[in-house]
Protein backbone atom coordinates (compact mmCIF):
# COMPACT_ATOMS: atom_id res chain seq x y z
CA UNK A 1 0.00 0.00 0.00
CA UNK A 2 1.62 3.20 -0.69
CA UNK A 3 1.38 6.66 1.51
CA UNK A 4 -1.90 7.49 2.82
CA UNK A 5 -3.19 11.10 1.38
CA UNK A 6 -5.05 14.08 2.64
CA UNK A 7 -8.18 12.29 0.51
CA UNK A 8 -7.52 9.02 2.50
CA UNK A 9 -7.57 11.01 5.94
CA UNK A 10 -10.96 12.73 4.89
CA UNK A 11 -12.83 9.13 3.74
CA UNK A 12 -11.62 7.81 6.96
CA UNK A 13 -12.90 10.58 9.12
CA UNK A 14 -15.71 11.50 6.90
CA UNK A 15 -15.21 14.93 6.17
CA UNK A 16 -14.30 17.25 3.65
CA UNK A 17 -10.45 17.46 2.60
CA UNK A 18 -10.71 21.19 3.09
CA UNK A 19 -11.79 20.26 6.71
CA UNK A 20 -8.99 17.87 7.31
CA UNK A 21 -6.60 20.63 5.95
CA UNK A 22 -8.05 23.11 8.15
CA UNK A 23 -7.66 20.64 11.56
CA UNK A 24 -4.42 19.66 10.68
CA UNK A 25 -2.88 23.04 10.46
CA UNK A 26 -4.33 24.40 13.53
CA UNK A 27 -6.89 26.50 12.12
CA UNK A 28 -10.27 27.54 14.91
CA UNK A 29 -13.20 26.74 12.15
CA UNK A 30 -13.23 22.91 12.91
CA UNK A 31 -15.61 21.52 15.86
CA UNK A 32 -13.28 20.12 18.75
CA UNK A 33 -14.76 16.43 17.83
CA UNK A 34 -13.98 16.69 13.94
CA UNK A 35 -10.58 17.90 14.89
CA UNK A 36 -10.11 14.97 17.52
CA UNK A 37 -11.73 12.45 14.51
CA UNK A 38 -9.23 13.77 11.74
CA UNK A 39 -6.68 13.49 14.07
CA UNK A 40 -7.02 10.13 14.79
CA UNK A 41 -7.73 8.87 11.70
CA UNK A 42 -4.09 10.87 10.15
CA UNK A 43 -2.60 8.91 13.03
CA UNK A 44 -4.00 5.17 12.00
CA UNK A 45 -3.29 6.10 8.20
CA UNK A 46 -0.06 7.24 9.42
CA UNK A 47 -0.54 10.12 6.78
CA UNK A 48 2.42 12.85 6.99
CA UNK A 49 1.75 16.13 5.02
CA UNK A 50 3.66 16.98 2.35
CA UNK A 51 6.90 18.35 2.71
CA UNK A 52 6.62 21.29 0.64
CA UNK A 53 3.00 21.74 2.14
CA UNK A 54 4.58 20.93 5.58
CA UNK A 55 7.16 24.02 4.55
CA UNK A 56 5.01 26.34 3.31
CA UNK A 57 2.46 25.56 6.91
CA UNK A 58 5.96 26.49 8.53
CA UNK A 59 6.82 29.79 7.17
CA UNK A 60 4.02 31.23 8.05
CA UNK A 61 4.18 31.68 11.61
CA UNK A 62 7.93 30.22 12.76
CA UNK A 63 6.59 30.86 16.00
CA UNK A 64 5.90 28.39 19.28
CA UNK A 65 3.66 29.00 21.73
CA UNK A 66 4.72 29.05 25.60
CA UNK A 67 2.32 28.75 28.37
CA UNK A 68 3.30 28.95 31.90
CA UNK A 69 1.72 29.41 35.14
CA UNK A 70 3.18 33.40 35.90
CA UNK A 71 5.42 35.47 34.42
CA UNK A 72 6.81 36.87 37.40
CA UNK A 73 9.82 36.05 39.55
CA UNK A 74 13.29 34.62 38.40
CA UNK A 75 12.27 30.72 37.86
CA UNK A 76 9.94 31.74 35.08
CA UNK A 77 12.38 34.77 33.83
CA UNK A 78 15.28 31.81 33.55
CA UNK A 79 13.49 29.21 31.73
CA UNK A 80 11.99 31.84 29.61
CA UNK A 81 15.60 32.70 28.79
CA UNK A 82 16.65 28.75 27.86
CA UNK A 83 13.56 28.68 25.81
CA UNK A 84 14.41 32.04 23.76
CA UNK A 85 18.08 31.09 23.76
CA UNK A 86 17.33 27.70 21.83
CA UNK A 87 14.45 28.80 19.58
CA UNK A 88 16.28 31.69 18.19
CA UNK A 89 19.41 29.78 17.49
CA UNK A 90 16.54 27.72 15.64
CA UNK A 91 15.01 30.27 14.02
CA UNK A 92 11.73 30.34 15.97
CA UNK A 93 9.87 33.19 17.42
CA UNK A 94 8.13 32.78 20.82
CA UNK A 95 4.50 33.71 21.86
CA UNK A 96 3.97 33.75 25.64
CA UNK A 97 1.07 33.23 28.00
CA UNK A 98 0.17 32.58 31.05
CA UNK A 99 -2.87 31.04 33.02
CA UNK A 100 -2.19 31.02 36.82
CA UNK A 101 -4.04 29.00 38.64
CA UNK A 102 -6.90 28.11 36.81
CA UNK A 103 -8.10 24.90 34.70
CA UNK A 104 -10.85 27.19 32.20
CA UNK A 105 -7.89 29.81 31.95
CA UNK A 106 -5.61 27.39 30.56
CA UNK A 107 -7.65 26.52 27.94
CA UNK A 108 -8.46 29.61 26.79
CA UNK A 109 -4.64 30.30 26.99
CA UNK A 110 -4.29 27.39 24.90
CA UNK A 111 -7.22 27.98 22.58
CA UNK A 112 -5.90 31.59 21.77
CA UNK A 113 -2.38 30.14 20.29
CA UNK A 114 -4.32 28.01 17.55
CA UNK A 115 -3.42 29.40 14.21
CA UNK A 116 -0.89 31.35 15.29
CA UNK A 117 1.79 29.00 16.48
CA UNK A 118 3.07 25.63 15.08
CA UNK A 119 3.24 23.63 18.43
CA UNK A 120 3.57 24.98 22.52
CA UNK A 121 5.23 24.73 25.29
CA UNK A 122 3.01 24.12 28.02
CA UNK A 123 4.38 23.81 31.85
CA UNK A 124 1.16 23.40 33.99
CA UNK A 125 2.37 21.50 37.40
CA UNK A 126 -0.67 22.66 38.62
CA UNK A 127 -3.20 21.93 36.20
CA UNK A 128 -4.87 18.48 36.45
CA UNK A 129 -4.12 15.97 33.58
CA UNK A 130 -7.35 15.57 32.07
CA UNK A 131 -8.19 19.03 32.13
CA UNK A 132 -4.69 19.81 30.46
CA UNK A 133 -5.33 16.91 27.84
CA UNK A 134 -8.59 18.34 26.97
CA UNK A 135 -7.20 22.08 26.75
CA UNK A 136 -4.15 21.36 24.66
CA UNK A 137 -5.35 21.44 21.15
CA UNK A 138 -5.27 18.07 19.13
CA UNK A 139 -3.80 19.12 16.05
CA UNK A 140 -0.66 21.21 17.56
CA UNK A 141 2.32 19.02 18.72
CA UNK A 142 3.26 20.04 22.19
CA UNK A 143 5.77 19.13 24.98
CA UNK A 144 4.78 19.45 28.39
CA UNK A 145 6.91 20.47 31.44
CA UNK A 146 6.22 19.37 34.43
CA UNK A 147 3.16 18.57 33.93
CA UNK A 148 1.15 16.28 36.57
CA UNK A 149 0.87 12.50 35.25
CA UNK A 150 1.61 11.36 32.15
CA UNK A 151 -0.89 12.77 28.43
CA UNK A 152 -0.90 9.97 25.90
CA UNK A 153 1.28 11.35 22.76
CA UNK A 154 2.51 14.10 24.57
CA UNK A 155 6.44 13.86 25.37
CA UNK A 156 7.02 15.46 28.65
CA UNK A 157 10.50 17.29 30.64
CA UNK A 158 9.60 15.88 34.46
CA UNK A 159 12.49 16.82 37.44
CA UNK A 160 12.87 14.05 39.75
CA UNK A 161 11.60 16.41 42.69
CA UNK A 162 12.33 13.84 45.10
CA UNK A 163 15.93 12.74 44.50
CA UNK A 164 16.48 16.39 45.33
CA UNK A 165 14.70 16.65 48.42
CA UNK A 166 16.42 13.28 49.30
CA UNK A 167 19.65 15.08 48.65
CA UNK A 168 19.18 17.92 50.44
CA UNK A 169 17.82 16.22 53.69
CA UNK A 170 21.13 13.82 53.00
CA UNK A 171 22.81 17.29 53.44
CA UNK A 172 21.53 18.65 56.38
CA UNK A 173 21.34 15.71 58.59
CA UNK A 174 25.55 14.98 57.98
CA UNK A 175 25.91 19.30 58.65
CA UNK A 176 24.47 17.90 62.08
CA UNK A 177 21.32 19.42 61.93
CA UNK A 178 18.58 17.21 63.74
CA UNK A 179 15.70 19.37 63.88
CA UNK A 180 14.42 20.00 59.93
CA UNK A 181 11.19 22.05 59.24
CA UNK A 182 9.86 21.99 55.60
CA UNK A 183 7.96 24.82 53.69
CA UNK A 184 5.83 23.57 50.98
CA UNK A 185 4.64 24.82 48.03
CA UNK A 186 1.19 25.25 46.82
CA UNK A 187 -1.73 22.50 47.31
CA UNK A 188 -2.14 21.45 44.06
CA UNK A 189 1.44 21.52 42.60
CA UNK A 190 2.58 18.13 41.21
CA UNK A 191 6.28 20.05 42.28
CA UNK A 192 5.64 21.23 45.56
CA UNK A 193 3.64 17.40 46.37
CA UNK A 194 6.42 15.49 44.76
CA UNK A 195 9.35 18.02 47.37
CA UNK A 196 7.00 17.58 50.10
CA UNK A 197 6.97 13.49 49.76
CA UNK A 198 10.52 13.57 49.02
CA UNK A 199 10.86 15.09 52.68
CA UNK A 200 8.82 12.77 54.11
CA UNK A 201 10.27 9.89 52.31
CA UNK A 202 14.09 10.83 53.32
CA UNK A 203 12.95 11.33 57.01
CA UNK A 204 11.90 8.12 56.92
CA UNK A 205 14.58 6.66 55.58
CA UNK A 206 17.22 8.79 56.82
CA UNK A 207 15.81 9.60 60.29
CA UNK A 208 13.33 7.79 61.15
CA UNK A 209 12.74 9.20 64.75
CA UNK A 210 12.63 12.83 63.56
CA UNK A 211 9.18 14.53 63.50
CA UNK A 212 7.72 15.08 60.11
CA UNK A 213 7.19 18.96 60.33
CA UNK A 214 5.54 20.41 57.37
CA UNK A 215 3.80 24.60 57.15
CA UNK A 216 2.46 25.78 54.11
CA UNK A 217 3.36 28.08 51.73
CA UNK A 218 2.41 29.07 48.08
CA UNK A 219 5.89 29.68 46.25
CA UNK A 220 6.14 33.10 47.22
CA UNK A 221 8.36 35.31 49.52
CA UNK A 222 6.02 36.37 51.45
CA UNK A 223 5.37 32.51 52.87
CA UNK A 224 8.63 32.29 53.61
CA UNK A 225 9.12 35.33 55.63
CA UNK A 226 5.60 34.02 57.58
CA UNK A 227 7.02 30.53 58.08
CA UNK A 228 10.08 31.83 59.81
CA UNK A 229 7.91 34.37 62.01
CA UNK A 230 5.54 30.30 63.24
CA UNK A 231 8.71 28.62 63.41
CA UNK A 232 9.83 31.26 66.00
CA UNK A 233 6.54 31.95 67.72
CA UNK A 234 6.06 27.82 68.01
CA UNK A 235 9.15 27.71 70.77
CA UNK A 236 9.44 23.73 69.29
CA UNK A 237 13.26 22.95 68.62
CA UNK A 238 14.06 23.76 64.73
CA UNK A 239 17.69 24.17 63.50
CA UNK A 240 16.70 23.85 59.92
CA UNK A 241 15.02 25.21 57.68
CA UNK A 242 14.28 23.67 53.97
CA UNK A 243 12.03 25.49 51.36
CA UNK A 244 9.99 24.06 48.53
CA UNK A 245 11.92 26.82 46.60
CA UNK A 246 14.50 29.46 46.40
CA UNK A 247 12.09 32.15 46.96
CA UNK A 248 10.84 30.92 49.95
CA UNK A 249 14.04 29.85 51.36
CA UNK A 250 14.86 33.93 50.79
CA UNK A 251 11.45 35.71 52.13
CA UNK A 252 12.31 33.32 55.05
CA UNK A 253 16.22 34.04 55.54
CA UNK A 254 14.61 38.03 55.49
CA UNK A 255 12.72 36.77 58.45
CA UNK A 256 15.21 35.63 60.71
CA UNK A 257 17.59 37.83 59.77
CA UNK A 258 15.18 40.76 61.17
CA UNK A 259 14.98 38.74 64.45
CA UNK A 260 18.26 39.16 65.21
CA UNK A 261 18.93 35.03 64.15
CA UNK A 262 21.99 33.90 62.45
CA UNK A 263 22.37 32.03 59.57
CA UNK A 264 23.56 29.26 59.80
CA UNK A 265 24.53 29.34 63.30
CA UNK A 266 21.35 29.48 64.96
CA UNK A 267 19.39 28.05 62.02
CA UNK A 268 20.36 26.71 58.70
CA UNK A 269 18.14 27.58 55.29
CA UNK A 270 17.92 25.49 52.13
CA UNK A 271 15.82 26.24 48.86
CA UNK A 272 15.24 24.42 45.79
CA UNK A 273 16.12 25.64 42.11
CA UNK A 274 18.79 27.75 42.37
CA UNK A 275 17.76 31.15 40.88
CA UNK A 276 20.51 33.58 40.13
CA UNK A 277 19.80 35.16 43.58
CA UNK A 278 20.49 32.59 44.86
CA UNK A 279 23.95 32.39 44.32
CA UNK A 280 24.68 36.29 45.26
CA UNK A 281 23.29 35.33 48.92
CA UNK A 282 25.18 32.53 48.97
CA UNK A 283 22.14 29.67 49.55
CA UNK A 284 22.39 26.25 49.51
CA UNK A 285 19.70 24.98 47.12
CA UNK A 286 18.67 21.71 44.99
CA UNK A 287 19.91 23.22 41.09
CA UNK A 288 17.30 22.48 38.08
CA UNK A 289 19.33 24.17 35.77
CA UNK A 290 15.88 26.13 34.66
CA UNK A 291 17.55 27.36 31.69
CA UNK A 292 18.37 24.28 30.19
CA UNK A 293 15.57 22.40 30.99
CA UNK A 294 13.64 25.58 29.10
CA UNK A 295 15.69 25.35 25.94
CA UNK A 296 15.81 21.56 25.99
CA UNK A 297 12.05 21.60 25.82
CA UNK A 298 12.39 24.06 22.70
CA UNK A 299 14.81 21.13 20.88
CA UNK A 300 12.57 18.78 21.52
CA UNK A 301 9.22 20.28 19.96
CA UNK A 302 11.59 21.98 17.22
CA UNK A 303 12.69 18.36 16.26
CA UNK A 304 9.07 17.07 16.26
CA UNK A 305 8.18 20.14 14.18
CA UNK A 306 10.76 19.61 11.45
CA UNK A 307 9.78 15.58 10.88
CA UNK A 308 11.93 13.95 13.75
CA UNK A 309 10.20 11.66 16.40
CA UNK A 310 8.96 12.80 19.86
CA UNK A 311 11.68 10.48 21.34
CA UNK A 312 10.97 9.58 24.54
CA UNK A 313 7.70 9.59 26.31
CA UNK A 314 8.94 11.26 29.47
CA UNK A 315 12.32 12.63 29.60
CA UNK A 316 13.92 12.76 34.11
CA UNK A 317 15.91 15.36 34.63
CA UNK A 318 17.62 15.02 37.93
CA UNK A 319 18.89 17.85 40.51
CA UNK A 320 22.34 18.85 41.68
CA UNK A 321 22.78 19.79 45.86
CA UNK A 322 24.40 23.70 46.07
CA UNK A 323 25.87 23.29 49.02
CA UNK A 324 26.97 26.78 50.26
CA UNK A 325 26.98 29.02 53.59
CA UNK A 326 24.09 28.87 54.61
CA UNK A 327 23.86 25.41 55.60
CA UNK A 328 27.25 25.20 57.11
CA UNK A 329 27.90 22.12 58.56
CA UNK A 330 27.85 22.24 62.75
CA UNK A 331 30.87 21.97 64.67
CA UNK A 332 31.02 19.31 68.04
CA UNK A 333 27.75 17.72 69.19
CA UNK A 334 24.27 18.57 67.08
CA UNK A 335 22.31 21.58 68.82
CA UNK A 336 18.67 20.86 70.06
Amino acid sequence: MGEATIRDVARRAEVSVASVSRALNGLNNVRGETRERIVAAAAELGYVPHAGARSLSLARAHAIGVVLPDLHGEFFSECVRGMDREASRRGYLLLLSNMHDDSEQAAVALRAMRGRVDGLLVMAPHIPPESLARALPAALPAVLINAPGEIASRPALRLDNRAGALAMVRHLLDGGYRHIVHIAGPEGNVDAQERAQGFRDALAELAPDMPVRIIAGDFNEAAGEAAARQILASGEPCDAVFAANDMMAIGCLHSLRQAGKRVPEDLAVAGFDDVPLARYLALTTIQVRIAEIGARAVSRLIDMLEGHGPGAPIELHAPELIARATTAARTGAAHG
